[in-house]
């Protein structure tokens, strides 16, 4: 027998084209994000609305990895943009709109489903400006921090005070605190004021690029304990503190980014 008939043939491993698994993970993770929000509107359905609010929250914090992992792995495409912002609009658009309709305002009036319609457009119309700076000419260097109104998380946490102020109440049996959190009034002026706050162009703090300066690395860190174990032993009073400080913080953000944009603007020397 000749010796090339004696050697082992090496099998040939196929490649196949396309992305690698690591490019994939962030969206998968915008696609679990998605479902929490999905699986969050039927919860509400059957009036679970503490499970409701948490299924949110999930989508919240899934909605914060995915675009940090997608940098971290290098995975960053326009397909995992626009599929993100398809899923921020029906976690944070639809989603909270749809809980407070069926929690408070259903059976009110004709007129009940307005103020939510108004949110979930107003949330629309965020994430195509979003999207729309993309493709436009880069912000100025002092604008690099800030959002351009509130982000869409941001903006369904806000939306949902109404419901954590209840949840609080209802677990300390405060009737009456309950009740005013649950009035239909209340509901609909805070859903109008987060579908303001959403296309307004206040410039927000987006802690991206913020820098922390050394002597306050401790007390956030300390601070970051505290809210941990606040969120672990009161969750809804936490949520509900933690709206009302995002709210507060807002005016001091808009104060430092004219500041920013005044030196940047002022003639040198």
């Amino acid at each position: 027998m000749q010796p090339s008939r004696l050697r082992r043939r090496r099998r040939v491993r196929p490649r196949f084209k396309g992305p690698s698994f690591n490019q994939i993970i962030p969206n998968l993770l915008t696609l679990l994000g998605l479902c929490a929000g999905l699986t969050a509107i039927r919860a509400g359905l059957d009036a679970h609305w503490s499970r409701a609010a948490v299924l949110v929250l999930v989508a919240g914090v899934i909605d914060g990895l995915d675009g940090r992992i997608a940098r971290l792995l290098k995975g960053v495409s326009r397909f995992g943009a626009e599929f993100d912002s398809l899923a921020d609009f029906c976690c944070f658009g639809i989603t909270p709109a749809l809980i407070l309709y069926l929690w408070s305002l259903r059976d009110t009036s004709r007129y009940s489903f307005m103020p939510c319609m108004m949110f979930a457009v107003c949330m629309a119309l965020r994430l195509a400006r979003f999207n729309a700076a993309l493709d436009g000419a880069p912000k100025p260097a002092y604008a690099q921090s800030f959002f351009t109104g509130v982000p869409a998380p941001a903006g369904a946490v806000l939306v949902l005070f109404p419901l954590f102020v209840w949840l609080e109440a209802t677990e300390l049996n405060l009737q009456w605190v309950a009740d005013l959190a649950r009035h239909p009034a209340f509901v609909a002026a805070n859903l109008v004021a987060c579908a303001t706050l959403l296309v307004s162009t206040i410039p927000v703090w987006s802690f991206k690029n913020f820098k922390v300066p050394a002597h306050f690395v401790l007390p956030m860190l300390l601070g970051t304990g505290l809210l941990a174990a606040l969120l672990m032993a009161d969750p809804w009073a936490a949520l509900a503190a933690i709206g009302l400080v995002y709210v507060g913080m807002l005016p001091f953000s808009l104060r430092s980014f004219r500041r920013l944009r005044a030196e940047a603007e002022a003639p040198e020397g």
